[in-house]
């Protein structure tokens, strides 16, 4: 480690007898998870294993508060935990974030704000109360915006993620006899992978010859940045849409989206989990791009009601609105962008970089492939170890049967998803989960294995 960078323990705490650096999460910028963690390790003279490491990592994190912002099941609330393995009574190791976040506890205040006002006002609750009917995702689009970096006016909550998607491919994606290929990566969620596929029938076009998929290089399991630009350069003439995913879903690649817009000029994002989903239309498209289908929720809102049937499109992704959107879908959507007010994206993503690569350093540390052959259960992570090239999920793919690994998983109170063929996806979020969640599913990883 460089000098510069180390703390003589004069400038340390002492935390019950153990002299102690300053928070780790303010002290970590510049230095790798492995560095913190080992320096922190040898600061309380213990393993970088002890949980001791993580208990402290928890004491300094200044975004612990926010895991008091979600509900947490217990282990006996997990349908597969085995209670004589864990103490029911105790939170869960939830690390299933990556595929269902947990519920912000204001989420059911707000349902039941919303039922209240049905049953007390009937229509009027339309136009009244702190989310009237009529506009309420209106009034969260601007915290959407702050969440994504863009502007209010670029970013419509509406639909599910795959209304979105076609809605924008149907604008978008515009082909003719020499330019009708979609590039998207070759494994795609499949939600995504149809919606293309229909979307190129729809227009005339064969799949087979228009859905340009981008594998990564034999023996490799995630995509260089270099050889997705290269496609678009060398397909350009041909290519009439790139459409990725911010981060792939099987690998937890975090793909770069900026050199990605770049290479291919045009840009839409949408996200969402299963409820109310965001769709991001950049302002440049505001007078070149229009909506292919029309609803009254596209109407501008200062004239809606007049009924004339003279739409007065909103301009940008507003116009790509087609009805109100359910009132009991919105109400958990602002429960869950309310708490990320609560942190900046920049501590988030700190913590984030520490938490997975915490969890990654003690994987390799305890279960990576031992030199010699033999036979010792190992694991193998395919998500990119560069930090900037993931989020907050690992992939993980085992040596023994990856099922057997996940059900003995879940007996131990640990809620994570296994995705075929052969990968368990493992993600540590940084709103609520803590240093201590990580530690507890390695250990209970270990178990595990041993149990097969």
């Amino acid at each position: 480690m460089n000098a510069h960078r180390l703390i003589t323990l004069k400038q340390c705490r002492c935390v019950g007898g153990a002299a102690l650096a300053p928070p780790a999460m303010d002290r970590s910028e510049g230095l790798t998870a492995r560095q913190t963690v080992e320096w922190i390790a040898a600061q309380l003279d213990r393993s970088p294993t002890s949980a001791d490491v993580a208990s402290y990592l928890d004491q300094e994190d200044g975004l612990r508060h926010l895991r008091d912002r979600f509900l947490v099941p217990k282990m006996a609330d997990l349908p597969q935990a085995d209670l004589s393995l864990v103490d029911g009574s105790q939170e869960c190791i939830y690390l299933a974030g990556n595929s269902l976040g947990l519920q912000p506890r204001r989420a059911w205040t707000y349902l039941r704000e919303e039922l209240d006002k049905w049953a007390k006002s009937g229509v009027h609750g339309h136009t009244r109360g702190s989310r009237p009917w009529a506009w309420a995702e209106n009034n969260l689009e601007g915290l959407m915006a702050d969440l994504v970096g863009a502007k209010a006016e670029e970013v419509a909550l509406m639909n599910g993620l795959t209304v979105n998607l076609h809605l924008l491919l149907l604008s978008f994606y515009k082909p003719t006899a020499a330019r009708h290929k979609v590039l998207l990566e070759d494994k795609a969620f499949p939600s995504d992978h149809y919606a293309v596929e229909s979307q190129i029938r729809l227009r005339g076009f064969d799949p087979e010859g228009s859905m340009l998929r981008l594998a990564p290089r034999p023996g490799e399991q995630t995509l260089r940045t270099q050889d997705i630009l290269e496609a678009i350069e060398r397909e350009g003439d041909s290519i009439a849409v790139v459409m990725f995913s911010g981060v792939q879903y099987y690998t937890g690649q975090l793909f770069d989206m900026a050199a990605i817009a770049q290479a291919g000029q045009k840009k839409y994002v949408n996200s969402g989990a299963g409820g109310l989903a965001g769709a991001f239309v950049h302002q440049k498209h505001d007078h070149d791009i229009k909506p292919a289908l029309l609803g009254w929720w596209g109407h501008d809102l200062g004239t809606r009601f007049a009924m004339d049937n003279e739409m007065e499109l909103q301009r940008g992704v507003s116009g790509f609105r087609l009805s109100n959107q359910p009132i009991l879908l919105v109400c958990p959507l602002q429960a869950s962008l309310e708490v990320f007010q609560e942190g900046s994206m920049q501590a988030l993503r700190r913590k984030s970089l520490l938490l997975t690569g915490y969890l990654e350093y003690l994987i390799q540390l305890q279960f990576s492939e031992q030199p010699g052959g033999t036979h010792t259960p190992h694991v193998r992570i395919i998500t990119p170890s560069d930090p900037r090239q993931r989020g907050c999920q690992l992939s993980l793919c085992f040596s023994v049967n990856v099922s057997g690994i996940h059900q003995e998983l879940e007996k131990r109170g640990v809620a994570c998803d296994m995705r075929e063929p052969s990968v368990l996806r493992v993600a540590p979020v940084p709103l609520y989960n803590s240093f201590a969640d990580v530690h507890g599913f390695v250990q209970a990883l270990g178990a595990a294995m041993r149990a097969l």
